[in-house]
């Protein structure tokens, strides 16, 4: 019984991009459903882009979303392990360039003399006739001879390999068939350039032959590229796998998701305390659904639950909004312990950037808890939510301290009241069902509206309209801070211009 081989083959020539990080996740999906083995392979060709940072942003990223790999390098710029290593492009070069000869020796490619000026000339000829490029296969019947008037110039050529004739089919897992006329391919195509360097169609061929690959799980956008694929597999002597391209992930406006539009590094979805359990679910409903009404799915339900065959052939629209949701699921689902522990970087990184005077102990973030797990969207929104709490101070906008059915004097009078009836709670009895009544009944025996008073009073001792629950936060913030900040309110409002 032959076993199902995936792989991932990111080039480190950027941070991990979200699609990256959804073509590993159905591949892994597809590798543990079936009992199969997922290959982690870098294709490092490109020297001029690729650094070790990269590289270790990579496999960082995709350890921590959880999708750990059977074979493949473990760590930035050390050794792979797997019976196919090394697992790194450029330390695999010997094996293109043994499949590169095999090709020439089987005239299936051929030396390329033509230089960059005058491949440069045809192109703008072409695009004079409205044609689109191809090369014109000038090189492609030259004699032992010529090819040795050209060597004799001091020309160094790039090798090409021959495309031929007639229509290549895909039967494609998520597209179904696809029939491409060789034609269209642009002419005979560089598969090592006049320097040596091997180029992508022609090493992915060879590594994925090399490396008994079954299954190449990808991008729609690679669809293009895949009768090159075919063709080269099958001129190396190579059944092809078969090929599944994932739907490409969108924009809000249905364009193809970019740097330029939106966030697409996950590393910068984590700095904002967005969780794996959210990410890897999230992802995996970016072209897959369950056909049931599950969406919160962990990584062991979503090997359970998933096949290539329920992938949708539509682009996926990426819903920041519906990402949140998500994300506000899973902390929820978190143990008081667990979300404790993955709140302290960022309740850190508050601190360090100012925007808290001291660090929480444990215990007081595991007494706020209760009012805080169900509200928060991201783990770095903990500060915006309740940072007031480990600040000395709040900044308070005397515009915003008035409610839109107050004046200014109604204010100073509704807090100043509201001072008098907090300090009257007893010390012991510091409690929210102590402190809701007195309030409700001061802004009854006014005749103001509760929410007007109750927002003056939030502002007040927040510096924010937004918080959780009222009177939860005051006795969070404590009877003593929370007098002082009415009184530093009403001076405030007092002193501003009428």
């Amino acid at each position: 019984m032959t076993i199902d081989r995936v792989r991932i083959a990111p080039s480190p020539t950027g941070p991990l991009h979200i699609g990256t990080a959804r073509t590993a996740l159905f591949n892994y999906l597809h590798a543990r459903h079936t009992g199969g083995t997922f290959i982690l392979r870098l294709e490092d060709t490109d020297v001029a882009r690729s650094s070790i940072a990269y590289e270790n942003d990579i496999l960082e990223g995709l350890h921590w979303l959880g999708l750990d790999w059977d074979e493949g390098p473990e760590v930035a710029g050390e050794a792979s392990r797997g019976p196919h290593a090394p697992y790194r492009q450029m330390q695999r070069l010997p094996l293109y360039a043994a499949a590169a000869e095999q090709l020439l020796a089987e005239d299936k490619a051929y030396p390329c003399y033509c230089t960059p000026e005058e491949l440069d000339s045809e192109r703008k000829r072409l695009e004079a006739l409205k044609l689109p490029p191809r090369y014109s296969g000038r090189c492609a019947v030259l004699t032992l001879e010529e090819r040795a008037v050209f060597e004799a110039e001091g020309r160094t050529p790039a090798l090409r390999f021959r495309v031929g004739e007639g229509i290549v089919v895909i039967d494609d897992i998520v597209r179904g068939r696809v029939e491409i006329d060789v034609a269209n391919l642009g002419g005979d195509f560089v598969i090592v350039r006049a320097d040596g360097t091997p180029l992508y169609h022609f090493v992915v061929v060879v590594d994925d032959a090399e490396m008994d690959i079954t299954h190449v799980i990808r991008g729609e956008d690679h669809l293009s590229n895949t009768p090159k694929h075919i063709l080269l597999f099958r001129a190396l002597g190579h059944e092809p796998p078969k090929f599944a391209h994932l739907p490409l992930i969108l924009n809000a406006d249905r364009t193809k998701m970019s740097k330029r539009k939106s966030q697409t590094a996950i590393d910068d979805y984590r700095g904002e305390g967005f969780i794996a359990e959210a990410l890897v679910n999230y992802l995996a409903l970016l072209g897959w659904s369950t056909g049931s009404e599950d969406e919160v799915l962990s990584l062991d339900e979503l090997v359970e639950k998933f096949d290539l065959a329920d992938v949708n052939k539509a682009g996926a629209v990426f819903d920041r909004e519906r990402l949140e949701w998500l994300n506000g699921q899973w902390i929820r689902r978190l143990a008081p312990e667990d979300l404790i522990d993955r709140l302290r970087p960022f309740l850190e990184r508050d601190l360090e950037a100012g925007r808290i005077d001291r660090l929480p102990t444990d215990e007081e973030i595991g007494a706020l808890l209760p009012i805080i797990q169900e509200r928060l969207p991201r783990l770095g929104a903990v500060g915006d939510l309740v940072g007031f709490l480990w600040s000395d101070d709040v900044s308070v906008d005397p515009a915003t301290l008035v409610p839109k059915r107050w004046d200014v004097a109604t204010t100073v009078e509704g807090l100043r009241a509201a001072r008098a009836t907090i300090a009257e709670v007893g010390d012991v009895s510091f409690e929210a069902d102590e402190l809701e009544p007195p309030l409700r009944e001061l802004a009854e025996a006014n005749g103001w509206k509760a929410g007007d008073l109750f927002m003056a009073i939030r502002v007040a001792v927040t510096g924010r309209t937004a918080t959780p629950p009222l009177f939860d936060t005051i006795v969070a913030l404590g009877k003593e801070r929370t007098l002082g900040r009415l009184d530093r309110a009403t001076e405030i409002l007092a002193a501003a211009p009428a």
